[in-house]
């Protein structure tokens, strides 16, 4: 991916503090990738929730004493990658709301909750924020198997994703006649595609020359081998050995794929409706 280095005004920064205390919950791996991977993409924060206090405070906190150089690039990149998904947005609807990605370390207090990094990326409808412990790209890469920045920008794109699906009501209301389980599917699967529509736009030729996000060859493939490995197939099968369709909350492999390449295709969010399509 190429993309430049903007003024951070996508992006919230808290690691300096002020994210409340630890949890205390001791996590083994297998624990910390069910949670990685059953959290972060749920629409809303339903892991590590010890009360319902009040968001995190609109003051950005200073940079972090220690930060080095490449984490300090990697926020800015998520500055880049939020500023280029919220424009594409902005360009398909008259009524997109911005949002920022809030950056934290360890834990943070949103309207969600407190929340653990263990937790991983998720979005708040409580105060229409995206949160994200950059340690969760290291995650990615190395637990979920998942390398690559378009797989990071995938995370990204699919948090706004349910910041669509809230601004437009589909979040908790969209019309489904399944039990909750089949229901979260949904919106899954919807956010993944529009996590493509983004995808379509940044693919085009000569947005990098505009000062945009611009994919680069191989880019796809990370995104879509990204779908591929949080799928609830894959992640049963390798937490415990077997897989229990009944309890997917999320989509199976094949499906996420499915549902990222039709908005990669399209570019369009109407071909995204998962609740009348539900292959």
């Amino acid at each position: 991916m190429r993309w430049t280095t903007g003024d951070r005004g996508n992006v919230q920064d808290m690691r300096g503090g002020g994210g409340g205390g630890g949890l205390g919950m001791p996590l083994g791996i297998g624990g910390i990738v069910v949670l990685l991977v059953g959290s972060w993409l749920t629409g809303v924060n339903l892991f590590d929730v010890v009360g319902s206090g009040g968001g995190a405070s609109d003051v950005v906190a200073e940079r972090p004493a220690e930060s080095s150089p490449e984490e300090e690039k990697m926020v800015d990149f998520v500055d880049a990658v939020m500023g280029d998904i919220q424009n594409v947005w902005s360009s398909k609807t008259n009524s997109y709301q911005p949002t920022r990605a809030v950056l934290f370390r360890d834990s943070i207090q949103s309207a969600c909750g407190l929340s653990s990094a263990a937790t991983g990326p998720f979005y708040c409808p409580g105060d229409r924020k995206v949160y994200l412990d950059l340690s969760f790209f290291d995650d990615l890469h190395q637990k979920l198997g998942a390398p690559g920045d378009f797989a990071q920008a995938y995370v990204l794109a699919h948090e706004v994703g349910h910041h669509m699906q809230n601004l437009t009501g589909t979040l908790d209301s969209a019309p489904f006649s399944g039990n909750a389980n089949e229901r979260s599917v949904r919106v899954e699967l919807q956010a993944d595609c529009y996590a493509g529509v983004w995808g379509h736009e940044a693919a085009k030729p000569g947005r990098y020359a505009a000062g945009r996000v611009e994919l680069d060859p191989g880019d796809v493939e990370e995104g879509l081998n990204a779908a591929s490995a949080i799928g609830d197939d894959r992640l049963q099968r390798k937490s415990q050995g077997r897989i229990s369709p009944e309890s997917f909350t999320h989509g199976s492999s094949e499906q996420r794929v499915s549902w990222f390449k039709r908005g990669m295709e399209s570019g369009d969010p109407r071909a995204c409706d998962t609740f009348a399509d539900t292959r």
